[in-house]
């Protein structure tokens, strides 16, 4: 299956990209586990992280073939090869800089840059992105998203990152949104396992009452 494949049946299941930013290596096992059993099928750790690459080289191994692992805040040609040397299946950037998409396609990753305006989606496109990340979310609206879906691609999917809460997700509801990307409504930096869990279960919950998902077992529950 190619990253992309594997990447939209991992957004389909479960549509939140989970932001560890800040996380450690050393604890970033635990915390993704708290979150793949609830359900999220994809981690990102932004490479202003302590030691970014251990992590993600981490999580890659104990997640294959359960969740997609990227980087986020990819800023460089060259921070895409560290990525991919260290497993990650995912490039995530804050802007739509064409030499890191290409060099991200070139590598067989999945690329999700940012973009606020239609000029910026399309230089992205043009260049191979897979899927659109709307940057900073807290500018849009259901209206704005809606005007940019009239044009850009449906084959290409567009997330909300940025100002996304459990108790906010419902506004995103009838929109051409695929998901979204959590941040610190989903861990923070020092955060326990526990209480990433606790959070990712008000996330699940606000998705389901959405309609965005059907009930997840949590891992050792019974369906």
């Amino acid at each position: 299956m190619s990253a992309f494949a594997e990447f939209r049946e991992a957004l389909a299941a479960f549509p939140v990209v989970a932001i560890l930013r800040g996380v450690r290596p050393e604890e970033a096992v635990a915390v993704a586990e708290a979150l793949v059993a609830r359900g999220v099928r994809i981690v990102e750790v932004p490479l202003n992280s302590p030691e970014p690459l251990r992590s993600i080289e981490a999580l890659a191994r104990a997640f294959e073939g359960r969740a997609v692992i990227g980087a986020g805040t990819v800023l460089t040609p060259e921070e895409v090869e560290q990525v991919a040397a260290a497993g990650g299946r995912l490039v995530v950037s804050p802007n739509a800089d064409v030499a890191v998409v290409a060099a991200t396609k070139r590598l067989g990753l999945v690329s999700s840059p940012g973009f606020q305006t239609p000029s910026e989606a399309f230089a992205a496109i043009h260049a191979g992105a897979d899927v659109l990340k709307i940057f900073p979310g807290e500018a849009a609206t259901p209206a704005i998203v809606r005007a940019l879906a009239a044009v850009i691609p449906a084959s290409v999917p567009m997330l909300l990152v940025g100002g996304v809460a459990a108790d906010t997700i419902e506004r995103w509801r009838d929109t051409p949104i695929a998901g979204f990307g959590i941040g610190s409504s989903l861990y923070r930096a020092g955060d326990m396992p526990a209480a990433v869990a606790g959070k990712a279960e008000a996330f699940a919950a606000a998705l389901r009452s959405a309609g965005r998902i059907q009930r997840f077992p949590i891992q050792g529950e019974t369906p």
